[in-house]
């Protein structure tokens, strides 16, 4: 069993409220959880407007395939133009 999780520090510089926020936030976090069958939740800066911690965990039987689903789920975080990634880091979990 091969799994491991990615965190993205957002900056959402149009939002000035906390619904303005979760109106960007929302459709990103449940489009990966529909799009990618991965777990998906902001994690961070809950109470912030301009920014997000959105993390993502991807459990699979080949390191190939968590690659591959990681790969695509960073191209669609990286797709929505009203949010700057500001970082992103991937971690590996240990058996």
């Amino acid at each position: 069993m091969f799994a491991a999780a990615v965190v993205f520090e957002l900056f959402i510089p149009d939002c000035h409220t906390l619904k303005q926020k979760r109106a960007v936030v929302r459709p990103m976090v449940d489009g990966l959880q529909r799009r990618f069958k991965v777990s998906a939740a902001e994690i961070g800066m809950q109470d912030k407007w301009q920014r997000a911690d959105i993390g993502v965990a991807v459990i699979s039987g080949t390191e190939g395939h968590v690659l591959e689903v990681l790969g695509e789920v960073e191209r669609f975080v990286w797709s929505f133009p009203e949010v700057q990634v500001m970082d992103q880091r991937r971690s590996w979990m240990e058996e």
